[in-house]
């Protein structure tokens, strides 16, 4: 569903020139499964991510959605996806239902098949009681109930979900999660990008520990622990990292 084969993405700066933010990345995303890009902030995960979703074009290297290139063919890979980050604002002056369904149309969905598919999402995703709530007087929980909703209105096969739980609390987090894994028993082809360790053992079906633009190692946790014999995904984190920078360190004293 997801084919991502050899990504890059450089920025350029005026006095540091071309700066590489994502380097020949490589992965595959199936439907019904959760893929985690685990990495610290700067590591590359959200300009990834934003190539997925359009947002950016990538410096080389291509990826296709449902088999939509995302450089050629953006507005059928849009039509594709849902997304969702940590900091998606809402409208302050729309409630939850008038959010939802300004974007049901902006996806073009008849009004009839419409107000039935957000009938079903408000009652699944239990938000009947903060339909009429407006968007200012929302907490940060109902937000994420709303944002998770105007996501997936057009019921898409694919869930980009960039660092989600970014300043939630812990209550508000694991509702969210519950949610995640539920689009995954719906079929769903999710890639989730996090910095915390916990959620890539309890939600990932595989990861691919990212660091500096570049994918360390990818696998299921089980195989990630065995290969580079350690107790948790922690410990793989740290000594991926610190075996990459002593190595950059040591070509770096060789030119």
């Amino acid at each position: 569903m997801i084919h991502v084969h050899e990504l890059s993405k450089s920025f350029f700066d005026l006095r540091r020139g071309p700066l590489p933010a994502l380097e020949r990345v490589s992965f595959e995303v199936r439907p019904g499964e959760i893929y985690g890009l685990l990495g610290p902030n700067g590591a590359g995960k959200t300009t990834c991510l934003r190539i997925l979703s359009t947002v950016l074009r990538p410096t080389s290297g291509h990826a296709t959605i449902a088999g939509f290139d995302v450089a050629t063919h953006p507005a059928q890979v849009r039509s594709q996806i849902g997304f969702m980050s940590g900091n998606t604002g809402v409208y302050d002056r729309m409630t939850a239902w008038e959010l939802v369904e300004y974007y049901g149309r902006l996806y073009g969905i008849p009004e009839d098949q419409l107000h039935a598919r957000m009938e079903e999402l408000f009652k699944t995703l239990q938000m009947q009681d903060i339909r009429d709530v407006l968007g200012s007087k929302m907490s940060t929980g109902m937000k994420q109930k709303v944002s998770i909703a105007r996501a997936i209105i057009h019921d898409p096969p694919v869930m980009i979900f960039d660092e989600p739980t970014s300043g939630l609390d812990v209550l508000v987090a694991r509702t969210l999660l519950q949610k995640i894994e539920w689009l995954k028993q719906q079929g769903k082809c999710i890639i989730f990008s996090t910095h915390i360790m916990r959620e890539v053992e309890k939600l990932c079906d595989r990861v691919a520990i990212i660091y500096r633009g570049r994918i360390l190692a990818a696998g299921t946790v089980a195989e990630l622990l065995d290969s580079h014999h350690q107790r948790d995904m922690e410990e793989v984190f740290f000594d991926l990292i610190s075996q990459h920078d002593r190595k950059i360190s040591a070509e770096g004293r060789t030119l």
